[in-house]
Formats: C-alpha cells, structure tokens, sequence
C-alpha cells in the first residue's frame, strides 16, 4: 500500500474523484480503511461488518483481486444467501476481472474461471465436495451475510465442514445481529464485562458513519396509523386504533388488519407512496418503489391496487418463480415505478434506484426489518433520501428509531434483571423472518381472525431518531407537506424541514375551530407509544383492584370483569386498550368506594 493510500482513507467518500459509485478501481474510505487493516495483519478469518448499501461486494472482491494476485490464494469461493445473489456476485466479479462459475455443481471446474459462487443451501447439501476443493487448492472462502449460516444447524455444521481448511476466509454482513443465540461459523466471540459472549468485527462501519460519509441515504421514515375493527375466533367483534397501546396479541391482529387488502387502509398507504414516489423523482427521475408483502396472494392483491391507483403495472416478483431473479433485474434496469415482492428481502433484492419502500408484512425482528430498509439506502450521488412507509406499530418505530445503533450478536441470553432486552425475546420471529416458503405459515391459525374494516391516517415522520408531524387525514394539506419534501436533501437540510413543517402544521391546527379538530392533533412527540410492560402494569393493576372487589363484594372474579365489559365496552382484559383498561380501573375503584 502506497503513503497516499494510507492518508486516502482519511477522506470523506464526497471528496472529488474519491469515490465513484459501484464496483470501481477506486475505493471508499471505509473499503480502503479495511483493506489497509487486512493487508497489515494478513488474518486467515476477517470478518467485516458494513452497513446495507456501503459496499460490501466491491471490498470483498478487490480484496479477493489482491490475494490472487499476489498467490496468497489461487482459487475463490462465494457462500451467498440465495440464487440471485449468487449471480449477482458472479457478475460483480466479471467487473473487475475475476471469473465465477455460478452454475457449478460438482466435477472439476473449467479452467477459464478463478473460483465458483454457491448458496448456503448448496454447501449444506454436498459440504464433502466444497472441503475437497479448498483441500486442492489454496482458497479464499467469501462468506457473505454470514449470519446466515446461522439459520440452521445444519448450514452451520456443513458450513464448518467444508471451509475449515480453507487458506483465508472473508465473512460479511450488515446485519451481525441475531434474535438467537446460534453461533455462526468462523465468527469470534469475545465476553463483554457482564459475561455474554458477542460477536467481535474486525472492520466495522455502521450506519450512521455511513450517512455522514454520504455513502447512504437519510431514511425518511413516513408512519400511519388508523381505526381497525376485526373478527376474533371466538366471534368477538373488536375495534382498536393502530398505534394505541393493546396487547401483543391484539397489535398482531390490529396490524394484519391494515395490511388486508380489502380494507381502506392500503390502498390509502399506497396511494401517499405512491405521491411521494411522484415527488421522489422530480430529482431522482428513474426512482423506484417497492411493496415488501407477507404472502404470494397479499402481494398479487397488492400488484392489483396499485394498477388500479398509478394506472401503470406493477413487477410481480415471487421468489418460488422460475423467473423471479430475472424480473428484478428487468426491473433495476428500467425505469418502471413499482415493484412488489415477498419477503424478496431475503432473496437478495438488490435494486440501487429503489428509494421508496411500502413495509406490508407482520414480520417485527430486528435483523428482518434492517435488511428490508437496507433495499432503499444505496446512494448514488449526494443528497438522495429515501422513504419507508409503516404501520404505526411499537416495534417498527422502534426499529426505525435506532437505525443507527449497531449491535453484536450474542451467544448467550442476558439474566432478567429489570426491564428486558427487547432483542432477546424474539426467536419465534426470526424463525419465520428466515422462512423460505411465502405461503401461509400457520400464523393465521394461531390468531385465526377476519378483518372487517380499516381505515388509515396519517401518524408521524421518523427521522434521525426524533418524531414530527400531527395526526392527519390522507389527502389533506398537512398529509401532503410531508409527502411532499424534496427527493434530493443533505440530511441536515431534512431535519430542518421536518422541523418547519411540524411548526406550519401546528400553527395552522390552532386556527381551526374545534368542530373540524377531528383528530388526536397531538404532534408526534407528545404521542409516544406505550411498551407492553406498561400494558402489564395497567392489567396487573385492574386485576389487583378486581382481586380486592372479589372480597369486598363475594361476588366471582369473572362476574365483576363481564360487569366491567358491560358498563364500559371493549373486548376482554387481554385485547383491550390502555384507554379502556384505565377506564374500568376507575370504574371498580369508583365501585369500591361507594361499598364503603
């Protein structure tokens, strides 16, 4: 390494001629950083942790062109997560002049390639074969989003078998972070000072120093609430407001509800992204926008609203499809403006112009819900912004929230001292964020539910951690100021402009008469979403109140919260609001009063 590239990577990847977008001969200053690191310690495991859309690929494969080149290495595989990333990277390494062969199966390779690309999956099958071939040769094993080979343990093992004697191994991923606690191969786990064992980068370069090196996009994040109503399999009909404080039980079907296709609250989200796409690409004319749905009959529901809305067909991306891999490149090489895929997320949509994105799907872990972000923050130039509709849901707003805070993955559960770790109770989620199949997963039959009717409203803006804008009807002045922010905006100048709209909006929400104040117009930070521990609290507390009536009155516990239903309204304790668990508090204790 030249003096001058030991100084470059001091740079801001905006400095002129420093960093052109895409696989190139000139790297970005974190690439450069992490080559630099791994050319001075010469590791046989390397793992690099980058967020979606730094350029992960264009590091990997210069680092895989300077070992060949200089014989550390003479052969090179690639584990990808799937079969269109398994091209993808193929094809990236044509770029710079290494050849993948990403058909390979078994047998001697052609001697017109420098190595092969395989899924996960495929190792798993036949790990012996891959072992053969490292044994062979010198190899150099890229094993990107390495997380994955966590899935299951099989992947885990076969993974393990068939790269141990590999000469150099390279793991990725912008997503080190697991709900669980399987190991992941060939990844180092050091104890922190409280005695969990986390996993230990060697290069690292998170989000937020990516969106100051204007690597990626600002995320604009755009959320709606509404009123949902839904039949339980009790036959119980309930009413509930998306984004209001209820059990998890009750937020689950409060949300499949909104995503429901026949109700009003879609096609009134998709309508607003697809306005903001409009508006997107005034300076981004070839943007894109993308429905990341739950199941094959919502996305094709989904494909049909927004012909219905735009006019204009949407790509059909189903991942069990023959040719799935090739419409997501028809796609990204078009100009077209929307796509809806399933749980594609996982498939490795890897589309640059998206930039607007539709989050349609219930899945609520952390690592899923990073990675679908992911598909909307690679910049191109300065000043992109991207922007991601939610549901008014606790723990994407969350998420969104701390896009910028960067996590290891744990081997080891933390002991429940106090609140707990809201990453640590999620294995079931992430079971079935890492489903390959898109049809129905059983979930429906464990809250088996028909959804009546929804409607959308406009909630908040999430940006850079902090919250704006009023609650809103769609299609009104103050849903349209924030639909309508510029596409192109330094993060600063976004900021700024949050912060103007939300005063207009609150200046203008003050002259109304009360009569036309329809809407909780609270602005977004004085409207904070309640935790379920607070909802447990307030179910404990009517329980305490219930227990100590029981004695007071002898009548049953069941007899006094079937009264409570009664006098107050409202499904059973369990999927009842926070407005209405605080409702029959008072009432039992103004109940207990008057025994007195």
């Amino acid at each position: 390494m030249s003096a001058s590239a030991a100084h470059s990577h001091h740079l801001s990847p905006a400095f002129p001629g420093r960093a052109p977008w895409g696989t190139a001969s000139k790297l970005r200053a974190w690439q450069q950083g992490a080559m630099e690191r791994y050319v001075q310690e010469q590791p046989r495991d390397f793992l690099a942790v980058a967020t979606p859309g730094a350029g992960k690929t264009t590091f990997a494969l210069t680092l895989a062109s300077w070992l060949l080149h200089h014989h550390v290495v003479q052969q090179v595989t690639v584990v990808a997560p799937t079969e269109h990333l398994k091209k993808q990277w193929a094809e990236a390494a044509a770029r710079i002049g290494i050849k993948l062969d990403p058909e390979y199966s078994a047998g001697p390779l052609g001697r017109e390639y420098d190595g092969i690309a395989v899924t996960y999956a495929g190792v798993g099958v036949r790990p012996m074969l891959h072992r053969n071939r490292v044994e062979q040769r010198k190899t150099l094993v890229i094993l990107d989003e390495i997380h994955h080979a966590g899935d299951s343990k099989s992947w885990g093992e076969a993974c393990l078998e068939a790269f141990e004697p590999a000469t150099r191994r390279l793991a990725l991923t912008g997503t080190p972070f697991r709900s669980d606690t399987n190991p992941i191969p060939f990844v180092t786990y050091e104890e922190d000072n409280a005695g969990i064992r986390r996993s230990a980068a060697d290069y690292t370069y998170g989000y937020g120093s990516a969106l100051s090196d204007g690597v990626v996009r600002p995320v604009i994040f755009l959320s709606y609430s509404g009123n949902m109503r839904w039949r339980t399999k009790a036959g119980d009909e309930i009413a509930a407001r998306l984004g209001e404080p209820m059990t998890k039980d009750a937020i689950s079907q409060a949300w499949r509800t909104a995503l429901d296709p026949r109700g009003d609250w879609m096609p009134s989200v998709l309508r607003a992204a697809d306005q903001r796409l409009t508006e997107v690409r005034k300076g981004i004319p070839d943007a894109g926008a993308l429905v990341i749905a739950s199941d094959q009959d919502s996305a094709r529901a989904y494909a049909k609203l927004i012909r219905e809305i735009t006019g204009t067909k949407a790509t059909l991306v189903l991942s069990d499809d023959a040719g799935a891999s090739n419409r997501i490149d028809e796609f990204s090489a078009s100009e077209d403006r929307w796509m809806v895929a399933v749980r594609m997320v996982s498939e490795g949509v890897d589309v640059p112009r998206l930039a607007v994105g539709v989050y349609a799907t219930t899945i609520s872990t952390p690592l899923f819900f990073a990675q679908a972000v992911g598909r909307f923050v690679r910049s191109r130039r300065r000043g992109e912004t991207a922007s991601v509709f939610l549901p008014t849901v606790p723990d994407l707003l969350t998420f969104a929230n701390e896009m910028e805070k960067e996590r290891d993955h744990a081997l080891d559960k933390p002991k429940k001292q106090g609140e707990e770790d809201p990453y640590a109770e999620s294995e079931k989620e992430m079971d079935e964020a890492n489903k390959q199949q898109d049809e129905d997963t059983g979930e429906q039959e464990q809250f088996s539910f028909e959804a009546l009717e929804s409607e959308a409203v406009f909630d908040r803006v999430l940006y850079d951690g902090a919250e704006f804008g009023m609650q809103a009807h769609p299609g009104s002045d103050e849903e349209q100021d924030y639909l309508g922010i510029p596409g192109l905006l330094e993060p600063d100048q976004v900021q700024l402009l949050l912060q103007k709209r939300q005063a207009r909006q609150i200046a203008h929400s003050r002259k109304k008469p009360d009569t036309e104040a329809d809407l909780l117009e609270l602005p977004a930070e004085r409207r904070p979403v309640v935790s379920h521990k607070e909802m447990m609290e307030l179910r404990k507390q009517l329980n305490t109140l219930v227990g100590a009536y029981v004695h007071q009155s002898g009548k049953p516990h069941g007899v006094i919260h079937t009264e409570l239903r009664r006098v107050c309204g409202g499904p059973p304790s369990a999927e009842a609001t926070a407005g209405q668990l605080r409702q029959r508090i008072a009432k039992v204790q103004e109940w207990a009063t008057r025994m007195r």
